[in-house]
């Protein structure tokens, strides 16, 4: 399978990591809005193209995965893109999921590709594990809790405040209400006691660090409905003790079964990542070579990871699948 990367930053570099795992596929072309000249990437003797000449390539990949954010790059890219390959991207705006895969269907389905969006850990693999739990204990309820780990995009709004140089902000379940759904209580909870925020701020000299303060922590959709704990560290420390993207987190369902609801069964999908965009790279990975089996029988339009049966993912056949881990 000749795979394309469309945007080469950290999620990039992760899904050229785990091309580089599997033997089955090939690195084809890095696609970069930047300076190709200006960009070195780990694989040799591939190019690195710019995005305006990515219509050359059409007969060239089998597969683009698209790594562009998901607030301003994937409303455009992925429409734009599946007009033309099978793609797969990692929309993770839950809410606009509908409207994202509309536009994207009726750009692939008309063109005869095939695209899968919102593919990842949340939304892919915790959506496809909310999925079988439902099914499986209808008479409960489902628990999602993210971290510890990175948000990225909550890093990004507190340095968008005035004074701020750089910060990390760490999203943490409250233990206590892990443990109440772990025991099968299945408890209402608010988003203030499922999540707490860390902050960790670089601020520049002289500023004003009770207002920042302030700022981070009554702001709305972020952090004005959590327990939020603002730690203000120098440049040197950050870049010592919070470097990495690590994330993870776990899905649960609390449920009921037996005359009287008499016995509790509770369902736990976990994970735990050093690396955030080197695990979502290798999820869509594994989806690419599901799309690139799927667009080989025909099946065209936009698909989500309910879509995709389990033996697509699979590198081996279906009589190692038997063999091994049936």
């Amino acid at each position: 399978m000749r795979i394309g990367i469309y945007g080469y930053g950290n999620l990039g570099k992760g899904v050229e990591d785990a091309i580089r795992r599997n033997p089955d596929m090939e690195l084809a072309a890095v696609f970069t809005r930047r300076d190709p000249a200006s960009l070195q990437i780990a694989t040799e003797n591939v190019p690195v193209v710019s995005t305006e000449q990515v219509l050359e390539w059409k007969d060239k990949i089998d597969v683009m995965i698209l790594c562009g954010g998901s607030a301003t790059d994937l409303p455009q890219m992925s429409p734009e893109l599946a007009a033309h390959f099978h793609i797969v991207d990692s929309y993770d705006n839950h809410s606009s999921i509908p409207k994202h895969w509309a536009a994207v269907d009726a750009a692939a389905a008309p063109a005869g590709k095939l695209a899968l969006i919102s593919c990842g850990w949340d939304p892919g693999m915790f959506s496809l594990n909310r999925l079988y739990a439902g099914a499986i204990l209808p008479d409960g309820q489902d628990y999602t809790f993210w971290g510890r780990g990175v948000s990225q995009g909550h890093s990004d709004a507190i340095r968008r405040i005035p004074g701020v140089v750089d910060a990390r902000q760490y999203t943490i379940p409250v233990p206590e209400a892990v443990e109440r759904v772990r025991a099968g209580e299945m408890p209402q909870l608010s988003t203030r006691e499922k999540h707490s925020r860390d902050c960790y701020v670089v601020v520049e000299e002289g500023a004003d660090r009770e207002a920042i303060r302030q700022q981070i922590v009554s702001m709305p959709a972020y952090f004005a409905d959590y327990d939020t704990t603002v730690t203000f560290i120098s440049l040197e420390e950050l870049r010592e003790k919070h470097s990495g993207l690590p994330h993870g987190g776990c899905v649960l369902r609390s449920g009921k079964s037996g005359a009287g609801d008499c016995h509790k069964q509770r369902i736990e999908y976990r994970l735990e990542l050093d690396s955030n965009p080197e695990f979502t790279g290798s999820v869509l990975v594994a989806f690419a070579r599901a799309i690139f089996r799927m667009a080989a029988r025909g099946e065209k339009g936009c698909k989500t990871v309910f879509d995709v049966a389990p033996i697509d993912l699979f590198p081996g056949s279906r009589e190692d699948l038997l063999a091994h881990m049936l």
